[in-house]
């Protein structure tokens, strides 16, 4: 087979991991044709360096054979998609080559299991070990770290790698004992505590050598099973307090061709997708706790953010007074984020905080107003306490423009 042939089927194939790439990546669709990569073709996608740059990696799996039968997964055992495989050579070349003509400032790469576990991640480590020993490059590289592998394999691939992923899926035993029975959440989470002792052991020790400088990442799939948004959140705050995983990745669960009878036919709504990453961020960036966005077992709202929707179920903390408030709480308003309530509050050491600058500051006042008091604005009692607020605030779908030819 042809190094062009097998990019266009590995480059594919690595379409659906979501750990390293933006969460407004376009669809993921294994029917019809969809394009190679997560993001754009040749399976180039984005992601993110330690000082916030955005930078494209190429995005390959090292092969699509797998001894596993994850039944949502199209490389799965008993799926029957073109196979493919690269050499450690192979994928060096590629990345040498697309880093040179500048389409590229890394590497993302994933595998399925070939031999044994030890195996695979064997061939990822010596991938990233010719990259930087023998080539010297230095762009970024993330390698997906096989679970069941070795912890000196991914300790190895620590000091090689800016980033190492460890994929979860599915947040519950239950769930992987259903969808995939070679799998085990014991192996998972060890491989993310061997991760989080590497990185610790460079914060304690300064001359210890460079591990993950850009932390660990991990997936779980939306809408594969039963699970409700409200596990997929607590499962990711514990994975933040636990590891101090820099990302939790959501991928909704993409319908895949001659689909098992175990997982959907059809699609959860992108909706859903979007808002577990609003409600993740507020977990992240905002200090909230998933008990205090989702309270008990269910799904986040569709047609409000999740940070409106708190705001509506505590309509005795609002309206706040910008001048006089808490900054944790000025940044629970809807349409304030942290950078704005850093920026009020700078303001206000100066003067009193008026209507005016909430505009200035670009605050989306349409979902702010009902919650906010200045020097110069009071909102209306009937505003402030409506039954109908919800539905003044709540996303309007967006209008389809018609086709010009039918």
């Amino acid at each position: 087979m042809q190094l062009i042939d097998k990019l266009s089927i590995l480059a594919d194939a690595a379409k659906y991991d979501a750990s390293c790439a933006s969460s407004a990546a376009p669809k993921r669709s294994s029917e019809g044709k969809s394009g190679i990569g997560s993001s754009t073709g040749m399976g180039i996608c984005h992601s993110y360096t330690p000082d916030g740059r955005c930078v494209s990696l190429l995005k390959i799996l090292l092969t699509n054979f797998c001894l596993y039968d994850c039944q949502y997964c199209v490389n799965r055992r008993s799926s029957d998609v073109p196979r493919a495989r690269f050499s450690p050579e192979e994928v060096v070349t590629l990345t040498l080559d697309f880093y040179r003509r500048n389409c590229v400032s890394g590497l993302f790469l994933s595998s399925g299991i070939i031999r044994s576990a030890d195996y695979t991640m064997e061939q990822l480590v010596r991938v990233a070990k010719l990259l930087r020993e023998e080539h010297e490059f230095r762009g970024y590289i993330h390698l997906k770290t096989i679970p069941e592998a070795d912890s000196a394999l991914i300790e190895e691939a620590g000091r090689y790698a800016d980033r190492l992923s460890v994929n979860i899926e599915l947040p519950t035993q239950v769930g992987l004992q259903t969808l995939a029975p070679e799998k085990e959440m014991g192996s998972i989470k060890q491989a993310m505590k061997t991760i989080h002792t590497g990185q610790q052991t460079v914060l304690n020790e300064p001359r210890a050598p460079r591990f993950t400088p850009a932390g660990q990442s991990t997936q779980m799939i939306v809408g594969a099973d039963e699970t409700d948004d409200s596990t997929l959140l607590h499962t990711a705050e514990s994975l933040y307090g636990d590891y101090r995983l820099k990302r939790v990745y959501y991928s909704a669960f993409s319908p895949i061709p001659n689909s098992p009878k175990s997982v959907p036919l059809a699609a959860p709504p992108l909706l859903r997708e979007h808002r577990l990453y609003q409600a993740d961020f507020l977990l992240r960036g905002y200090g909230y706790s998933a008990n205090e966005i989702l309270p008990g077992p269910g799904h986040l709202a569709l047609d409000i953010d999740p940070k409106l929707a708190w705001a509506l179920e505590h309509r005795d903390a609002f309206p706040l007074d910008l001048n006089r408030a808490e900054p944790a709480m000025i940044a629970r308003i809807p349409g304030i984020g942290i950078r704005t309530t850093q920026r009020l509050v700078e303001l206000r050491r100066q003067r009193r905080i008026r209507y005016e600058d909430l505009t200035r500051l670009r605050c989306v006042l349409s979902k702010a107003r009902p919650f906010i008091i200045t020097s110069d604005y009071h909102p209306r009692q009937a505003e402030s306490s409506s039954v109908l607020l919800r539905e003044q605030l709540r996303d309007k779908p967006q209008p389809q423009q018609m086709a010009l030819w039918a």
